[in-house]
């Protein structure tokens, strides 16, 4: 099942257990705008070449349009669509002011050198600059992107609207980025796993962790579990994999990652084959790479007895089924990973005060924020008599449902 139609299903559940009208139902699944933009740079050959680039604007009921911009070969509509739509649930669910957007050019960031990214990313800003903006829609780096990214799409949206360092997010530190960004979305996965075994009368330290992906997210993760005295027994990225039943060294694995550019040939550990990772015994499984990893050929082998969902929608419906039957426990993505677009939030708020806070805030902020939506997320499993995700699912769209009847949806 795609990513549009696992989230719309998704939705659809939520809107049934909420008890909404038929017209809202519709009206809240439409996108509010969808861009599509050509984008044509000379590269540095001097040959021209054209990419597309887009923009889904899902819902701004409750506050400016928020959500990454990904340079990636399969940017498809569809799959930008579902992800604009999951970021107005997943603001809601944090309950930060913003609605859902996402966006990206269908590219290949590694074959494209700084100087034909930099032209690329201000062909795409020069496109979509009068659409976006600090009070209308925020973009912020996702995968194939990062500060750098940023940086440029600031710079080309002043020249046409004055130095607005709050009209993105995940901006280098020196151009009004925030303290704790780069970690937010791993420390929030960590915050929410604590949230999720204080609920089971468990803790960290001592549990086995098993991470998928060793990007941002999976290595961010990784330290801080490690650091709360977390075994992380295996991890792996697109490189390969690495395993040790008494815990992985994660400090010095991030440095073996940052020296060689692979997880392969990492003395502290030994490797396995990356499939089995997902099935491999542990407390605690946590997919941050890519959506559909956990699927219905896989999901009867997991091990697991909670999954803490750090990727977007890495289980698909039919896997979600087979785990629920297991008693396997799943911390939602639209929850899990909402520590970045909480700091993201954080960013803009520090941006628009013109008044920076110091990293220790930050954290504590983020803290906070995760710790109670989490809470708000097992009222709505009592008040519905249902799981995680769904608890998750009627609470965000709930609260979209409320602000769109509040302002008057039908004037």
């Amino acid at each position: 099942m795609n990513a549009l139609a696992a989230t719309s299903r998704n939705f659809k559940n939520a809107a049934r257990l909420l008890g909404l009208d038929a017209k809202i139902e519709k009206s809240l699944l439409i996108p509010f705008r969808e861009i599509k933009v050509e984008c044509t740079i000379p590269k540095d050959d001097g040959t021209l070449v054209s990419y597309v680039g887009f923009r889904v604007q899902h819902d701004n009921a409750r506050g400016p349009m928020k959500g990454g911009i990904r340079y990636h070969p399969e940017v498809d509509p569809d799959e930008v669509n579902a992800l604009a739509q999951l970021m107005t649930w997943k603001t809601a669910v944090a309950d930060i002011p913003y609605g859902g957007a996402k966006g990206g050019i269908g590219c290949t960031p590694r074959e494209l050198s700084k100087s034909e990214l930099e032209r690329l990313t201000r062909v795409f800003t020069q496109k979509i600059h009068d659409l976006i903006g600090i009070h209308t829609d925020v973009p912020a780096p996702d995968m194939g992107t990062n500060a750098q990214t940023m940086a440029w799409i600031l710079d080309e949206y002043s020249k046409f609207h004055g130095h607005s360092p709050a009209v993105v997010t995940g901006k280098p530190i020196d151009l009004g980025g925030s303290l704790g960004r780069e970690a937010a979305t791993g420390r929030g996965v960590v915050f929410g796993t604590e949230a999720l075994l204080a609920e089971h009368g468990k803790s960290v330290k001592g549990l086995t962790f098993v991470i998928q992906g060793f990007g941002n997210v999976g290595s961010w993760a990784a330290r801080l579990l490690h650091e709360r005295g977390g075994k992380v027994i295996a991890v792996s990225d697109i490189t390969g994999a690495v395993t040790n039943p008494n815990g992985l060294d994660i400090p010095a694995l991030v440095k073996h990652k940052e020296d060689t550019g692979s997880l392969l040939n990492f003395s502290g550990g030994d490797m396995m084959n990356p499939t089995e990772l997902l099935t491999k015994e542990c407390d605690v499984l946590i997919p941050s790479a890519l959506g559909g990893v956990l699927n219905r050929d896989n999901a009867s082998s997991v091990r697991a007895k909670f999954i803490v969902e750090a990727a977007n929608h890495p289980t698909d419906p039919e896997a979600d089924e087979i785990l629920s039957k297991k008693g396997v426990i799943i911390l939602p993505d639209i929850y899990a990973n909402a520590g970045g677009v909480t700091v993201s939030y954080f960013e803009w708020v520090q941006n628009i005060q013109g008044f920076m806070w110091e990293e220790e805030k930050v954290n504590n902020e983020l803290q906070r924020y995760m710790t109670r939506a989490f809470h708000n997320i097992k009222n709505m499993c009592k008040t519905h008599d249902c799981n995680l995700r769904m608890g998750a699912f009627t609470l965000g769209v709930n609260r979209v449902a409320r602000a769109t009847l509040l302002r008057g949806w039908e004037a």
